[in-house]
């Protein structure tokens, strides 16, 4: 058997075991355990961690690595996707931005002091770090039913120097873009309301899970790029976990690895990491911790620099 063919065995396993563990909290624990015992809802706990290695699956599809088969990767990207919450179509743009305009364009963390100060930058920083990353994916939906033209209306009026959002809401109103978006759109809405109707009085527990969802997605999305030189989008941070959480990551956390060589699959980032003198940055807990600092004032950045890593303070002004 090909390496090529070994790592899509590896990854339909994963796929297959996503799937089983996605359907097990929408459907399996209302309509089977809870009515045998509601305790049965802290089972949503550690199947609601398991979102990290959810995401790395629907990355692995972003970069067409999830299988080399093209269709079937995209295709399974967007199932994927569908249970996550939002469309493929919105998650393959916004990333393949992120590579393209990192620490030039998207760096959420940074503020220009002549436009506004720690006060003003810091609610909307701990809003999106604290849930709204993926909140903002999942209200992408309200998109599906606007017209092609109020997209990019919109687009033109959210652009800005400093943020990719109007160029996302530019590819997406593309009419081939805009179909898949659209049909994927209505999947989740049939999917998540069924859910929730099948949830009926414990529906809480299902928003809870989404909650924790929210909230691990959106802490660490930022964490491997937090405080680092700005422009320069084809470098990020490794942090270090231990070799069990990596794999149970994805291998995630090699993310320097992954933006220099992004065509590489999951499971090659070790063996480039450990072939390629890449270094950790960080731990893994330290660089999520340290965006509790909040937004960092433009003047303390460095560009490009001998130093690949800066940890700047914010200051409040």
């Amino acid at each position: 058997m090909s390496r090529t063919a070994g790592g899509d065995l590896v990854n339909v396993r994963l796929i297959v075991l996503a799937l089983t563990i996605g359907v097990t909290q929408l459907f399996v624990i209302p309509l089977v355990l809870l009515p045998l015992d509601a305790a049965w809802g802290w089972a949503l706990v550690p199947l609601t961690l398991t979102i990290t290695p959810f995401w790395s699956l629907i990355h692995e599809a972003v970069h067409g690595s999830l299988l080399r088969n093209r269709t079937h990767n995209d295709r399974l990207g967007r199932i994927l996707a569908v249970v996550y919450g939002s469309p493929f179509a919105m998650l393959k743009v916004g990333h393949l931005l992120h590579h393209r305009y990192s620490r030039v364009r998207e760096r959420s963390e940074i503020y220009d002091p002549q436009t506004t100060s720690w006060r003003g930058a810091a609610p909307p920083f701990y809003l999106k770090l604290f849930g709204g990353l993926y909140l903002l994916e999942v209200l992408a939906l309200l998109l599906a039913p606007m017209p092609e033209r109020t997209i990019r209306a919109l687009g033109r009026r959210v652009d800005a120097p400093d943020s990719v959002g109007g160029l996302v809401l530019d590819r997406v109103a593309q009419p081939v873009i805009l179909g898949k978006f659209r049909t994927d759109a209505a999947a989740i809405v049939v999917v998540h309301t069924a859910a929730f109707l099948a949830y009926g009085a414990h529906g809480w527990m299902l928003l809870a899970a989404f909650g924790g969802r929210a909230l691990i997605i959106s802490l660490s999305d930022n964490a491997y790029h937090y405080g680092t030189d700005l422009e320069l989008p084809r470098a990020a941070m490794n942090l270090r976990l231990p070799r069990m959480l990596e794999r149970f990551a994805l291998s995630f956390n090699l993310h320097d690895v992954h933006h220099r060589h992004p065509g590489l699959r999951w499971y090659e980032l070790r063996s480039r990491f450990d072939t390629g003198g890449a270094e950790y940055h960080l731990g893994w807990f330290r660089a999520v911790a340290r965006q509790l600092r909040g937004p960092i004032e433009l003047t303390m950045m460095s560009t490009p620099s001998a130093d690949p890593l800066r940890h700047p303070e914010a200051t409040a002004s």
